[in-house]
């Protein structure tokens, strides 16, 4: 799994824009998609959400590429 962070598509810390990118994914669909799943999903919530994005956002190496 090669993923890093956006330098240029980012928001907060360039997760969902690396993974979109790592993937071919439009980065504003997987911004959506974790969203609802923080927010709606049962047994997930916003907090274990919230905690695995910043880790990402810590651990994760940032790329110019994107």
């Amino acid at each position: 799994m090669n993923l890093k962070r956006a330098k240029g598509d980012r928001w907060i810390f360039g997760v969902c824009g690396g993974v979109a990118h790592a993937y071919g994914w439009n980065s504003n669909v997987v911004r959506l998609v974790l969203a609802v799943v923080a927010l709606v999903v049962p047994g997930i919530s916003v907090v274990p959400a919230l905690a695995i994005y910043v880790a990402l956002g810590i651990f994760l190496p940032e790329t110019d590429e994107f």
